[in-house]
């Protein structure tokens, strides 16, 4: 039944994006709007828009997606609106402010999670460049992954998953994750792919017996990037 479910939300988004595109079509044919389709679609500020909202839907960086749409969206008006026109200082100006803003959310929310969940959770980022990490916990609860122009190694190995349902979330964006987790954990994978490709490395052996009460769920984006869960060949 889950399956069934993130199937059916995977295909209601691609629908809506159609419609959208769709939409698009519609108004530039009934010259409703100045503005060529293609001059739209094939242009960054629409890739940030729909990379956005995917985003703000898929993962839990609502501030993060929120900005690149937002970007994406201010920048869009000149090419549905010819008239409408941005010189370079306004242009750097949003950025900056963009840059700020997220800068100064993303600290406050930083130091919420370090104050609340201490070790238990994990919060990774790695952006143009890389790391290696190896986490230890008794109660391991989730966390974030992210990395963009970036990769980073995850091993899981020393720590013991919490009871209940557990998730990491996962963007990558022109970048990869690689997560590695004890061979008796329940893991199920629920990331969604764009131009890019999550793979599902987790061999059971026979011999091991998985506890069904606790469970880890991978959950998020992979946008031109790619990433990977694997089982530990041996215990540490």
């Amino acid at each position: 039944m889950q399956k069934t479910n993130i199937k059916d939300d995977k295909k209601i988004w691609l629908g809506l994006i159609l419609i959208f595109i769709g939409i698009l079509f519609l108004l530039n044919s009934f010259d409703f709007f100045n503005f060529s389709i293609s001059r739209i679609i094939f242009s960054w500020p629409f890739f940030f828009l729909i990379i956005g909202v995917f985003i703000v839907v898929k993962t839990n960086r609502k501030l993060f997606g929120g900005i690149l749409s937002g970007i994406g969206v201010i920048f869009l008006v000149p090419k549905i609106f010819p008239n409408i026109d941005y010189n370079s200082t306004i242009i750097l100006a949003i950025i900056l402010i963009s840059l700020g803003l997220y800068i100064v959310f993303k600290r406050k929310d930083k130091e919420r999670i370090e104050i609340e969940l201490q070790k238990d959770y994990i919060d990774d980022v790695a952006i143009f460049g890389g790391c290696e990490k190896v986490i230890s916990s008794d109660n391991f609860r989730g966390g974030s992954i992210t990395a963009v122009f970036g990769g980073s190694e995850i091993n899981l190995g020393n720590c013991s998953l919490a009871e209940g349902t557990n998730v990491i979330d996962v963007l990558c964006i022109f970048g990869g994750t690689t997560i590695v987790v004890p061979r008796d954990w329940n893991v199920i994978i629920n990331v969604t792919p764009i131009f890019g490709c999550f793979s599902n490395k987790m061999y059971k052996s026979p011999d091991i017996s998985i506890n069904p009460n606790k469970s880890l769920i991978i959950t998020g984006l992979v946008i031109f990037g790619g990433g990977e869960i694997k089982r530990l060949k041996y215990d540490i």
